[in-house]
């Protein structure tokens, strides 16, 4: 089978290989009502209709979480052309823009480049699959060593250029008349905290929050599994699962992200105050704008 490197890899190498769901409960039947099937993106949805801890629920149409759009196709633009979008936030680095491609929106869409530090991860995939070399990834990933890569880049969320990028972010949310989307590369870690702290911002449990984040192993299993067994077949991984850690959200990295937003703030709050510069007005203006 011959497969260039470049179209190999232009899908994001982020996410659960076969996932097997548990019993969905009403929350994640929610998610999965908002999720908004494309062609292009495997990793879209609409965050309303989760219930706050006063009964309210958080308005569709107003926050629209994504992978990147770089594959959109025709129909999938005019699918996003229905939202009526005010903007899209591409939180990538000019690294992944650069490999994968840019954006493709509806037209009239603003694009707003706010790019969020990575720690590398993207180009450390690429330069671990093209060793193709067993031994030396195995040195690279295995023995807990992938873990150790996605902890650093959940605690690099909390890093001062971080804060401002997700910061500014929230502001915009919380002034947008239309919706709104923001996106990463998978739509599972940057856009996964993202939105876990969006959700908890406006009154949404934690375990709610945390299920929607955990969701992205959901929507983005088949077409990673499909990457990797291309990996496997074009001799470039003989165990491309090396990349599982790498590919998934878990519990254990969500904790990492909040264990350091506690150890730095305390608590949600004051990381909203503090740590976003997010001041009680702005923060008041978000809930009332995302939630009916």
């Amino acid at each position: 089978m011959k497969i260039s490197l470049i179209s190999l890899l232009a899908a994001p190498l982020t996410a659960l290989a076969l996932f097997s769901a548990p019993t969905a409960t009403a929350d994640e039947e929610v998610a999965a009502l908002a999720k908004i099937e494309l062609q292009g993106a495997v990793n879209v949805r609409d965050i309303g209709g989760y219930r706050t801890y006063d009964g309210a629920k958080v308005k569709t149409k107003k926050a629209i979480r994504a992978d990147s759009l770089e594959k959109l196709t025709a129909s999938d633009i005019s699918v996003l052309q229905g939202y009526n979008l005010k903007q899209a936030i591409d939180l990538r680095t000019q690294a992944e823009i650069q490999f994968s491609g840019p954006d493709k929106l509806p037209s009239g869409v603003p694009l707003v480049a706010r790019p969020i530090d990575d720690t590398g991860l993207f180009t450390k995939l690429l330069e671990v699959i093209q060793l193709r070399d067993p031994v030396k990834q195995e040195e690279m990933l295995g023995g807990g060593k992938a873990e150790q890569i996605m902890a650093g880049v959940y605690k690099s969320f909390l890093t001062d250029a971080s804060r401002t990028a997700f910061g500014q972010t929230i502001r915009d949310l919380a002034n947008t008349d239309r919706p709104t989307l923001y996106h990463c590369t998978a739509g599972k870690d940057r856009t996964g905290w993202l939105t876990y702290v969006l959700l908890r911002a406006v009154g949404v449990p934690e375990r709610t929050a945390r299920q929607d984040y955990l969701l992205s192993n959901q929507y983005r299993a088949a077409a990673d599994a499909k990457l990797r067994e291309q990996v496997k077949q074009a001799g470039l991984m003989q165990n491309p699962d090396l990349l599982i850690p790498l590919q998934e959200v878990r519990d254990a990295y969500l904790d990492t992200a909040v264990r350091e937003m506690e150890n730095k703030y305390g608590d949600l709050g004051k990381f909203l105050t503090q740590g976003l510069g997010l001041d009680p007005g702005t923060i008041l203006k978000l809930r009332r704008n995302l939630v009916s």
